[in-house]
């Protein structure tokens, strides 16, 4: 894609609302265009402001009795008629409410982004042949690489004896934010294990998902949120959450 076409869907792209394909080669052009890169921080710098600056105004509580209240009253007829006006009036009805539930079916929920998101930023760093900002399999050198690189300090560990070796780690951003993204092998499979600080204390059972032939496992632990994602084995890859889930247990 050229510059007008990335361009026109940088909107789509800021409010995740891209496939992945597409996210993945308006990412990959970024990182060669000055130009765009500069359009896509003023319209995330948009977003953002929006985001934290825009007024929500609650409805009352007694809002649907007020619009009940304020609906005229239809007369009742001693004999009701059927007709075929008022059938078309009934089914376009059906029809309205039925593409009404199905458009909000289809809508992507949060998740849904955030899992596009997550499978995306994998992705480009395969493509790009950048998996790690520092290379190491030393847990003792890649989490002090974090320090002043980030507002915490994200948990390494290493499952070498385990069958996943850590090869590093980089800067990633996800969801708004700089996140922490280790990297694991798996044989010849590559497993990029998103870190970042948890909203709140509760902690969350483990869910997956899956983009593409990739799948993503996302739990909550000790006040942190993971998320894996790889084209690894799901089995395999539920196998690395659960060392992960013991190792942070015993920490």
């Amino acid at each position: 894609m050229n510059c007008k076409e990335i361009r026109e869907l940088l909107p789509a792209h800021v409010d995740h609302e891209l496939g992945l394909r597409e996210a993945v080669d308006i990412d990959t052009h970024l990182q060669s265009c000055p130009g765009c890169q500069a359009e896509y921080a003023q319209q995330a710098a948009v977003r953002a402001a929006v985001k934290k600056q825009g007024a929500y105004f609650a409805a009352p509580g007694d809002f649907a009795s007020q619009i009940r209240r304020a609906l005229p009253t239809p007369a009742l007829s001693a004999k009701r008629t059927w007709n075929w006006a008022n059938a078309g009036a009934v089914l376009t009805t059906v029809v309205a409410i039925a593409w009404s539930i199905g458009l909000y079916l289809v809508v992507p929920t949060a998740a849904d982004r955030l899992t596009d998101e997550v499978v995306a930023d994998h992705v480009r760093s395969l493509m790009s042949n950048h998996v790690a900002d520092v290379a190491s399999t030393d847990q003792h050198t890649v989490k002090p690489w974090f320090n002043g690189k980030l507002d915490f300090s994200p948990p390494v560990r290493d499952l070498a004896t385990e069958g996943f070796p850590l090869i590093g780690g980089r800067l990633d951003y996800l969801d708004h934010r700089p996140v922490a993204a280790l990297v694991y092998r798996d044989h010849r499979h590559v497993i990029t294990l998103f870190v970042v600080p948890a909203a709140d204390d509760k902690e969350v059972p483990s869910q997956s998902a899956s983009r593409q032939g990739y799948h993503v496992v996302y739990w909550t632990r000790g006040g942190m949120t993971y998320r894996a994602v790889s084209d690894a084995d799901p089995a395999q890859l539920g196998r690395f959450k659960d060392l992960m889930m013991a190792r942070a247990e015993r920490s």
